[in-house]
């Protein structure tokens, strides 16, 4: 079975007043998007995908992901992003169904601490949702399986955390060393600089 990783990049980051949008913003040295994509790409997917949206910042998040990582990432846009992050899921997933994949692991590009560790265990266990444990909370990355795509959110702001309260059967647990702190707002930024 393949396994595509996706990072979901395409938010406003309106909580973040700060001088750059929240990605491209500099955080221990590089631009906070580079962490989360990185770390997808070392945990050795079959494909990587990195969603972008917002028009005033797609352009900077496309080229931080660029230097990161070079030609391994595929840029996927969503025209939809201000829809919520569900639009950017169902993207991601979109792509990975069109490139044959029959597994995506998704996680944040304002999650810089998640490891790839992280990413790779989740992609590895089996399950139809597999999600990430941190200190007993459920986190991304979260590995969905073809057979639930179906029933992803398309909209709304959530992602998938509703199909997880919804059909917890399907759920593993898989606990995850890292921290998945969202850099949501300058003192975050500041603050785990």
């Amino acid at each position: 079975m393949t396994v595509a990783a996706a990072v979901l990049a395409a938010g406003a980051g309106s909580r973040f007043i700060g001088e750059h949008h929240k990605l491209v913003a500099p955080f221990r040295g590089r631009p906070l998007v580079q962490w989360a994509v990185l770390a997808a790409d070392a945990a050795g997917f079959n494909q990587l995908y990195v969603v972008t949206g917002a028009p005033e910042t797609g352009a900077a998040v496309a080229e931080a992901v660029t230097d990161a990582v070079d030609d391994r990432a595929t840029l996927v846009p969503n025209p939809h992003w201000a829809d919520g992050q569900a639009t950017s899921l169902a993207v991601a997933v979109e792509a990975a169904g069109r490139d044959g994949h029959r597994a995506v692991v998704v996680g944040l590009g304002d999650q810089p601490l998640v490891p790839a560790t992280a990413w790779r265990s989740v992609g590895a266990a089996a399950g139809p949702i597999v999600t990430a444990t941190f200190d007993g909370h459920r986190r991304p990355p979260v590995k969905f399986e073809s057979s639930v795509w179906d029933e992803i959110p398309s909209e709304g702001d959530e992602g998938a955390r509703s199909l997880l309260q919804r059909r917890p059967e399907l759920v593993c647990e898989l606990p995850c060393s890292g921290n998945p702190v969202d850099i949501d707002t300058l003192e975050d930024l500041r603050r785990w600089s």
